[in-house]
């Protein structure tokens, strides 16, 4: 008997409304990236010189994610009648719906030329969703979108693209980004603490095993 193929997760970037808490949008990866590259940047208050601070740390690391991760638009166009959209636009709206991250809307750009052009001295740009990037539910991480690019490899006979590959740079906001009471920095928080609960889960080994037998 075949056995049923396991239920593969999909990672992904989810806008939030920072105050409702609202869903706006989803945007699932296609395939998962074979590999996501972590950085994290300690924060310690002993780089300043202060023998007496060594042992501070004066906040959340600073953590980026790196991924890359690839759009194929191929199996989708074998059943144009299902796909309509992909036959018509090709990789279009699955790229533009990331890109759409990055910029103000056509609206909040208009809205504010026009209150430019009414005098008022100053104008506050729109607050953007609040971007979460998902991989699983131990990684649901406030981030800001710091590098995007986009290689299409492959176009239609409209020349639209058919397959492409995309890198993401990514930095998390953490409570040194956001207001304390920000949705963000809840979100952010619980992230922490699900690392906590896991870094309680990592055997701790007798010191025997490093080969010595007190410290000190």
């Amino acid at each position: 008997m075949t056995q049923p193929l396991p239920h593969v997760l999909k990672a992904g970037i989810v806008l939030v409304d920072p105050v409702s808490g609202t869903v706006s949008r989803v945007i699932s990866m296609q395939y998962n990236p074979d590999s996501v590259t972590r950085t994290l940047q300690v924060q310690g208050i002993g780089e300043s010189g202060d023998r007496s601070e060594a042992l501070r740390l004066k906040g959340p690391a600073i953590e980026t994610f790196r991924l890359d991760a690839e759009l194929d638009a191929t199996d989708q166009l074998e059943f144009p009648d299902s796909n309509p959209d992909v036959v018509a636009l090709g990789l279009h709206p699955q790229i533009a719906a990331l890109e759409s991250v990055l910029n103000p809307t056509s609206v909040e750009l208009v809205n504010q030329n026009t209150l430019a052009q009414a005098g008022t001295l100053e104008i506050a740009p729109s607050e953007a969703p609040l971007t979460l990037f998902v991989w699983s539910a131990q990684r649901v991480v406030p981030v800001r979108i710091t590098e995007f690019s986009v290689t299409e490899e492959a176009f239609d006979t409209s020349l639209n693209p058919i397959r492409a590959r995309l890198s993401l740079g990514m930095r998390t906001l953490s409570v040194d980004d956001l207001p304390f009471t920000h949705r963000g920095s809840a979100i952010f928080l619980n992230y922490l603490q699900a690392k906590e609960r896991l870094s309680a889960k990592a055997p701790s080994p007798a010191l025997s095993a490093l080969g010595i037998g007190e410290i000190g």
